[in-house]
């Protein structure tokens, strides 16, 4: 609890100004500095005595700062000359390194605690105590057992075993992409440059509306002459014929008895869910498989989340045999998208998001579409902005036999850490960015040339920093 108020309070509000203090130029520095250390005294003296920090590689120098911080905690006047300032920002150290050459106790202080507010939220430095704030690693495969592991996962992956390999890998692409891009600029007319001191560095167009043609017309009115009027329940029943997929319904139980007339039971029920009907109008009083008391009894037993998942992964499989949904696509390309929908009434699943529910809470239903238009995953989270996460979770867990190599969707909550996500787990993440002149665009050589585009690609990556992590 100390903790928790403590990071999350007073170590916020006390490093709020810290970015304002660091700048050069301020008269009232001095006042600011010391009012602020005035505030972390109330709290500082609790803080080092209470709390055991830990830290990964990346975190040490903060570590180290913290534990000379504890130890000069009861001394008026410490040698502040011995504290560790490796990965102090150079912004700080102009106000840290004061008269002299003498550091500032107060500076570095706030300094400190600004660098453990930023550790804490990536993790550098941890609790070892705390179960929000512990060490993530801890949840990973022990690194002996990973040794082993790792050859294999690597293998089925695709991906390198040499963090520097991979960083090899990825530069090469990268170059590449940023040459083809460039050799056919001219050509390109729905990318347009705009000057380097703009604010935005380009446009690009939307795609423009293609009108279906003449024969595309005769031939949706041609197979629609021809299909039959037909209830859904028949063609359920039709398709179960076919594929047999009413058999992944299981008992509750996991029991094997079935009741006679089951799988016209279960699509009677299956189609009063689909149309949102409820059960009256598939109700039979005279057939024993459509009386009230057994729909209600199958819908109870049968129908639920994984025997539906299983069904449908049934029809999928069943649907790739097909030559002519082999011909639209080999299911590695696929496309995800969601609907909103407000939840008037308290409920877990549900999450605010004033972008979509104003002031109530809601869910996102995601529908997992393939390049053989069939809908094989879907799921149902809270109505969160960061769904993307979402979209890979379900890429890994989804029962079919596709194999999903690329997954398009909305912007979608997008970041680097997405992207690199996807990668390492062997997919490609193409999200339709509704603002994409906005990104940042990065760069691993300083020394490439890249014509036009260099103004756009102003960003650098340091490959030796993913390397070392």
């Amino acid at each position: 609890m100390i903790f928790a108020h403590i990071s999350r309070s007073q170590l916020q509000n006390s490093s709020s100004r810290v970015a304002e203090l660091a700048r050069p130029g301020d008269d009232n520095y001095e006042l600011e500095i010391m009012e602020k250390y005035r505030t972390v005294r109330k709290f500082m003296p609790k803080l080092l005595k209470t709390i055991r920090f830990e830290a990964a590689s990346s975190g040490l120098n903060i570590l180290k700062a913290l534990e000379f911080l504890a130890d000069i905690e009861n001394q008026k006047k410490p040698d502040m000359n011995a504290a560790p300032m490796a990965g102090v920002p150079k912004a700080w150290q102009r106000r840290i390194i004061v008269d002299n050459g003498k550091i500032s106790r107060q500076a570095y202080t706030l300094c400190t605690l600004e660098r453990l507010q930023m550790a804490l939220h990536r993790r550098d430095i941890f609790v070892p105590a705390s179960r929000k704030w512990s060490d993530p690693r801890q949840k990973l495969i022990s690194a002996k057992r990973w040794k082993s592991l790792k050859p294999k996962f690597c293998h089925s992956l695709e991906q390198p075993a040499s963090s520097e390999e991979a960083a090899k890998i990825l530069a090469q692409q990268l170059d590449t992409a940023y040459k083809d891009t460039m050799n056919r600029l001219d050509d390109n007319a729905a990318l347009l440059l705009h000057p380097a001191n703009e604010s935005r560095n380009f446009k690009l167009s939307s795609l423009d509306r293609i009108d279906d043609p003449e024969s595309l017309i005769r031939l949706r009115r041609e197979i629609a002459s021809r299909l039959p009027r037909v209830d859904l329940p028949e063609v359920l029943l039709e398709i179960h014929t076919l594929t047999g997929f009413a058999h992944e319904f299981t008992h509750i139980s996991e029991q094997n008895s079935r009741a006679g007339g089951l799988v016209v039971s279960l699509c009677a029920a299956l189609v009063a869910q689909a149309c949102n009907t409820g059960l009256e109008p598939v109700i039979d009083s005279s057939f024993a498989p459509l009386t009230r008391h057994r729909l209600s009894w199958t819908t109870q037993n049968y129908i639920r989340s994984e025997t539906l998942a299983k069904a449908n992964a049934r029809l999928v499989d069943e649907q790739t045999k097909i030559p002519l949904v082999r011909a639209w696509g080999g299911g590695e390309v696929a496309s995800a998208d969601g609907m909103r929908f407000v939840v008037p009434v308290q409920s877990i699943n549900a999450a605010p998001n004033r972008k979509y529910f104003g002031r109530g809470r809601g869910v996102t239903y995601y529908n997992f579409t393939s390049d053989q238009f069939t809908g094989f995953h879907h799921i149902v989270i809270p109505g969160t902005l960061r769904d993307s996460l979402y979209i890979l979770e379900e890429l890994l867990e989804h029962e079919t036999s596709l194999q999903v190599k690329e997954i398009m969707s909305d912007t979608a909550g997008t970041s680097e850490i997405v992207f690199g996500l996807f990668w390492l787990l062997g997919y490609q993440f193409s999200p339709r960015l509704a603002d994409i002149a906005s990104s940042r665009f990065w760069r691993i050589d300083p020394h490439a040339d890249y014509g036009a585009l260099n103004p756009l690609a102003r960003n650098r990556v340091k490959p030796e920093a993913f390397v070392r992590h």
